[in-house]
């Protein structure tokens, strides 16, 4: 049983409002508990504080709504609400488990700074297109509930001198403000070598802006990056991130797993898989997409509820002459 201490300890903690010494009350009951030999007490007990945490940390990233951003922000990120979740996409085993590792550190993030330590939140995705890289800030954005705020990097790349450093400096202000997932996609037009032959000092003094503004950054808001040309980005972004994540086009089970997720609503038991796997060796999940969405309408229009070996295959050839069409 809990002594007298302990209890008023427990009222004067909930009366303050101080959880962290209510909870340790609460595990000292239960340590004393467990010694008398109320072991099923003692659990009960440190269950119930393991999930008054959990609930707590949910809370305290849940975001204030935001319909759209305001004022000199409205016209450089635009404001969306993804539904969207990790379960949705096809990712190899290495790409779960580091977003995986992301979401578990953002959630706990209180946690972490009690140790001095901060989560990863500024993620750099890099790889071809269609691999899933823009998917990804929106499946970030949706399984925290967070809004995704997409900047629009032709409203923040201008001509004068000064201006884009200075809605650089605007978007970095919003991140303390306004809690939220920042995706900066075809980064590279910010993050370009800063030794190109074709490079003018004004996006030199951008990059070293950006590079200070990353750098200095200690908002509670997630920031992701990507581009398809990672070979054009300054060496020194790179430690600037806390996590660079690589994409490719995906492998044969996850081709599989992508072609029976788009077309679960037909039967394909019959589908010929080795003909359909080896045509799309090299194509991106959006290239498969297309194809399965192609497939998938023709049978609908058709009222069919199969779809064929070379209805598929068919879709795939088209995907394939236009990748070759886009690398010439």
């Amino acid at each position: 049983m809990a002594t007298a201490e302990q209890i008023k300890s427990l009222v004067r903690s909930h009366t303050e409002g101080d959880d962290q010494r209510f909870h340790s009350v609460i595990m000292q009951i239960a340590a004393h508990a467990a010694k008398a030999g109320k072991s099923n007490l003692a659990h009960e007990l440190r269950d119930l504080v393991d999930d008054a945490k959990r609930e707590r940390e949910r809370i305290s990233i849940r975001p204030v709504p935001l319909a759209r951003p305001k004022g000199e922000l409205a016209g450089l990120a635009t404001a969306s609400y993804p539904k969207l979740r990790l379960a949705d996409m096809v990712l190899n085993s290495n790409l779960e488990d580091t977003l995986n590792k992301v979401l578990t550190e953002y959630r706990q993030s209180d946690r972490l700074r009690s140790y001095g330590l901060s989560p990863r939140r500024k993620l750099l995705l890099v790889g071809p297109p269609g691999c899933g890289k823009t998917m990804t800030a929106s499946a970030l954005a949706g399984e925290l509930s967070l809004p995704l705020l997409s900047v629009q990097l032709h409203a923040v790349i201008t001509k004068y001198m000064g201006e884009t450093a200075a809605k650089l400096h605007l978007l970095f202000d919003a991140m303390l403000e306004t809690r939220g997932v920042y995706f900066f996609d075809e980064f590279d037009a910010i993050g370009g070598h800063r030794k190109s032959v074709n490079d003018v000092g004004e996006m030199r003094r951008v990059l070293n802006s950006f590079l200070m503004f990353l750098e200095r950054d200690d908002s509670e808001s997630i920031i992701v990056a990507a581009t398809n040309l990672v070979e054009m980005l300054d060496p020194a972004l790179f430690r600037r991130f806390d996590e660079v994540i690589k994409y490719s086009p995906p492998d044969r089970p996850a081709r599989e797993n992508l072609i029976k997720n788009k077309l679960c609503i037909f039967d394909i038991k019959r589908l010929g898989w080795k003909k359909i796997l080896d045509t799309s060796d090299g194509l991106s999940h959006a290239d498969i997409t297309r194809a399965c969405d192609d497939a998938a309408k023709e049978m609908i229009l058709s009222d069919k509820k199969t779809i064929p070996t070379s209805i598929l295959f068919d879709a795939i050839q088209r995907q394939n002459k236009l990748l070759v069409t886009r690398s010439v």
